[in-house]
């Protein structure tokens, strides 16, 4: 016998296939979604069927969009000669909160993971190539996690593109502003000393 109607049951189990939603996470939003009016219920159901509904991969980058092309390959403020590669799409708003990068984005949706199966063919990596064809791209920003399988990606990235003439960058990787050494990683002061700059 579950300790759970039927109906709440199904709720938790749903809310717990969620990314990062544990069984107790998932039990507190069922019972606040419980407690709130109908009204909010109807407006989140509203927002996920419209989200599946108008959401897609922008042709160009492959970022979510409700048009195509997506707001960043559309705009004419953004520069044509750069483009920064990134592995999922809510890593565009990490870099645009920073207000410094002003060229184009292309979106991999993974990385490289052979333990989970994922290989070169399983990222979307074939109109990346595509663009760089045109002639107008003069860098290309490898922004991937730094991490075993993002160091990876980026690599192989790099060796797939370095034939093709367009010079390939690495996001700089290190030390936290804020952070204290005593408490860095010896990976992670090694990378800091390795893309130190002069000042």
């Amino acid at each position: 016998m579950s300790d759970y109607a039927e109906p709440i049951e199904r709720l938790i189990d749903e809310f717990r296939k969620l990314p990062g939603i544990g069984s107790k996470s998932a039990q507190r939003l069922a019972y606040s979604l419980l407690r709130r009016p109908r009204e909010d219920a109807e407006r989140l159901s509203s927002a996920i069927m419209a989200v599946k509904e108008r959401i897609r991969y922008c042709s160009r980058c492959n970022n979510f969009s409700d048009r195509d092309p997506c707001e960043y390959c559309s705009s004419t403020r953004r520069s044509n000669d750069t483009i920064c590669v990134v592995e999922e799409p809510y890593d565009i708003v990490a870099i645009e909160r920073t207000r410094e990068y002003h060229g184009r984005y292309h979106v991999l949706h993974g990385v490289l993971s052979p333990i989970n199966g994922i290989g070169p063919e399983d990222l979307k990596l074939k109109n990346l190539l595509e663009r760089l064809r045109e002639g107008d791209v003069r860098e290309v920003i490898l922004a991937t996690n730094p991490n075993v399988e993002g160091e990876a990606t980026a690599i192989y990235i790099a060796k797939l593109l370095n034939p093709i003439g367009v010079k390939v960058s690495r996001i700089a990787l290190g030390i936290p502003v804020g952070s204290d050494l005593e408490y860095a990683d010896e990976v992670t002061m090694s990378k800091a000393l390795e893309y130190r700059h002069e000042i």
